[in-house]
């Protein structure tokens, strides 16, 4: 399954709803999803089934600017970790 987003926005907060896999290819297109916004931005990633390392990295620097990652599985949650860990290391 490929990606898919679904944008629902109010005014004062944007979600986009993530689904299926998401891969590095798809970042520019979340980055143009997002409009270069990020307070009142939320990825929801409840249906997302798997990413990859790329991805993985994004949604870390995303997070870091404010963005927040609702749903977020327990193995994306440990990947972000550790990719956190790592890049403090270097």
């Amino acid at each position: 399954m490929t990606l898919r987003i679904v944008k629902i926005s109010d005014g004062a907060r944007t979600v986009l709803k993530l689904s299926g896999r998401i891969q590095a290819r798809d970042i520019e297109k979340l980055r143009e999803q997002m409009d270069g916004l990020i307070r009142g931005t939320v990825l929801d990633l409840q249906e997302v089934t798997l990413v990859d390392v790329e991805v993985v990295r994004f949604l870390g620097l995303c997070e870091a600017a404010g963005v927040e990652l609702a749903h977020c599985s327990p193995y994306i949650r440990e990947w972000l970790f550790r990719e956190q860990v790592a890049g403090e290391e270097s």
